[in-house]
């Protein structure tokens, strides 16, 4: 996204997001196929959504968020994208499976929700991913931070966690052996860990076999 682009009214907006949002597009565009269907979870202001809904003009991208507030700045920002690609965004609420679509997708992206959500939400992503990812090859895009076993966790990230905890104890960075193992239980493999600047990661899944 254009960093001059003016925040519309009703909508919300993150520096964080103007610094990441062109490295995950650079992985994005490696990964995704040139047509088909994403869903995006936990979409947040929506910033990430227009950025790579804009860029990526072959994708059908449904962003989504179970806050009311989240959705009206997804909406303001669409509205002044005014990408015919880019859809309404869906109430998605990865704790309660009443929300989640039956549509199947080409892929699910989700960005920074794993860390600060409760482990539940990532269990529940797992499964709406399983759902709705049905075709050998489908794919499911995590970035985000992560502990692992076998790298020293960085001193950012270690505080961040602290900050999170004192936030909600039900939040904090999550090991990342463990979110595949959760992953592998609703039939997506963990093939592929990139590192991203900030001390993230972008994780890749693949669903190997039909739903």
């Amino acid at each position: 996204m254009d960093p001059a682009t003016a925040t519309p009214s009703g909508a919300l907006s993150s520096p964080a997001t103007a610094r990441n949002t062109g490295p995950i597009l650079e992985v994005l565009r490696a990964h995704l196929p040139a047509r088909g269907r994403v869903l995006e979870v936990a979409s947040g202001a929506g910033e990430h959504a227009v950025a790579l809904a804009g860029a990526l003009p072959g994708l059908e991208w449904t962003p989504s968020d179970p806050s009311a507030e989240a959705r009206a700045s997804i909406a303001a920002w669409t509205a002044q994208a005014g990408l015919a690609n880019l859809k309404p965004a869906l109430a998605l609420d990865m704790l309660d499976k009443a929300t989640w679509p039956e549509a199947e997708v080409d892929a699910v992206v989700c960005i920074n929700m794993v860390h600060i959500s409760p482990w539940a939400a990532t269990e529940g992503l797992m499964r709406l991913a399983g759902r709705v990812l049905r075709r050998p090859g489908g794919l499911l895009a995590l970035y985000g931070p992560y502990r692992e076993a076998e790298v020293a966790t960085a001193p950012g990230n270690e505080a961040f966690d602290i900050s999170l905890k004192s936030r909600d104890p039900a939040w904090g960075l999550r090991d990342r052996d463990a979110v595949a193992a959760a992953a592998k239980a609703e039939g997506l493999a963990f093939t592929r860990r990139i590192e991203m600047p900030a001390n993230n990661l972008i994780l890749l899944f693949r669903r190997l076999s039909a739903a």
